[in-house]
C-alpha cells in the first residue's frame, strides 16, 4: 500500500547536518511516510551517510545523480512521490517529533487547504537558538504577504497535497531562487494556504542557505514575480521584500549578523547574543551597533 506522507528531501554538500535532519524524520511519532532523498551531485561525503541510512531503513527511497540544481530536483521528487501529501524538508533542518501527525491530521479536517506549514524555532549553523519566528497564519493574510514578496511559508514546513502540486506543474525553474514565493502565489489560486500557530521544526539559517551571489537576482526575481501576480490580479504592488540573507557587502553582512544577535538577545539567550556582538564588532569595529549589542548582552538589559 501507498504511504499516507511523501517526504521530499534535497540534499546537496550536506555532510554536516545531515544525519540530525534524517534522524527527525526517522524518528517522526507518525509513521507511515517514504523519505525520498536525492542526492544532487554532492562532492562530499554526504552519498555514504545516506547510503548507510537508506540501508537500514526501507522507507528511505534514495536517487544519487549528478548536479540538476534544487529545481529540477524538487519536481523529481515530486514525480516520485506516492503519496497523497508531500511534505517538504531540507538537509540542514530539524523536524519536531510531532510535525507529520500534526500536520496531517489538519489536512484531513480541511479538505480546503492545498498546504499547510507552521512556526518554526530558528536556529544557527551550530544549532544555538536564536528565536521564535512570527508569521502569517490565516489565507488572506498569507496571500497579501505573498504578493509583497514577503515569503508567507517557511519552505522545509510545507505539507501539500500531491494532486495540487502536479496541478501547477510544480516548481518552475524561470522562477529560482525565489521559486518558493511563486508556489505559494500559484497555489493560493486553487485553494486555502495556512499556517498553524505552533513550531514544528528547527529552521537552520547560515550563510551557506543562499549563495551570496544570488542575492540580488532573488530581489529582482522576487520583485518581478509579485509585479505579475498584481497584475493579473488587478491590484497595486507595494515592494515590502526583506531578504534575510547578506549580501557581499561588510555592512550587509553587519546588518544580518546584528539582526541575529537581537533575536537571540530578545530570547533571553545572552551568550548567543554577545557571539553575534562580537561577530559583528568584527565586520565593522566603528559601527555603534555592535558595542550596543555586547553591552546589552553582558548586563541582560536594554
Amino acid at each position: 500500500m501507498n504511504p499516507d506522507i511523501s517526504v521530499i528531501m534535497p540534499v546537496y554538500n550536506a555532510e554536516k547536518y545531515i544525519s540530525k535532519s534524517i534522524e527527525s524524520i526517522l524518528t517522526q511519532s507518525f509513521t507511515d511516510f517514504e523519505l525520498i532523498i536525492i542526492n544532487d551531485g554532492s562532492t562530499d561525503s554526504t552519498l555514504s551517510i545516506l547510503e548507510s541510512y537508506a540501508d537500514s531503513d526501507s522507507r528511505i527511497r534514495l536517487v544519487s545523480r549528478e548536479n540538476k540544481g534544487l529545481v529540477a530536483t524538487l519536481n523529481e521528487g515530486i514525480q516520485l512521490a506516492q503519496a497523497p501529501l508531500i511534505a517538504r524538508m531540507d538537509a540542514d533542518d530539524i523536524a519536531l517529533v510531532a510535525r507529520f501527525k500534526v500536520q496531517k491530521g489538519f489536512m484531513d479536517m480541511h479538505p480546503e487547504v492545498v498546504c499547510v506549514g507552521s512556526r518554526v524555532k530558528v536556529i544557527d549553523s551550530e544549532g544555538r537558538f536564536l528565536i521564535n519566528n512570527d508569521l502569517k497564519l490565516n489565507h488572506d493574510e498569507i496571500v497579501i504577504s505573498a504578493l509583497h514578496g514577503v515569503s508567507p511559508i517557511i519552505h522545509p514546513t510545507a505539507m501539500i497535497r500531491t494532486g495540487a502540486l502536479k496541478k501547477i506543474n510544480g516548481y518552475s525553474l524561470d522562477n529560482y531562487p525565489a521559486e518558493d514565493l511563486a508556489l505559494w502565489i500559484d497555489l493560493s489560486d486553487i485553494g486555502q494556504l495556512v499556517n498553524l500557530d505552533m513550531p514544528l521544526l528547527e529552521y537552520r539559517i547560515h550563510d551557506d542557505s543562499i549563495s551570496t551571489s544570488s542575492h540580488e537576482l532573488q530581489l529582482a526575481k522576487t520583485e518581478e514575480i509579485c509585479k505579475r501576480a498584481c497584475e493579473q490580479r488587478n491590484i497595486e504592488y507595494v515592494m515590502k521584500t526583506n531578504i534575510g540573507r547578506a549580501g557581499k557587502s561588510k555592512q550587509s553582512k553587519f546588518d544580518v549578523v546584528l539582526r541575529h544577535g537581537w533575536w537571540a538577545f530578545s530570547s533571553k539567550e545572552w551568550r548567543t547574543a554577545a557571539i553575534y556582538a562580537l561577530k559583528s564588532i568584527r565586520l565593522l569595529p566603528f559601527k555603534d551597533g555592535g558595542w550596543r549589542l555586547l553591552f546589552c548582552s553582558y548586563f541582560r538589559r536594554m
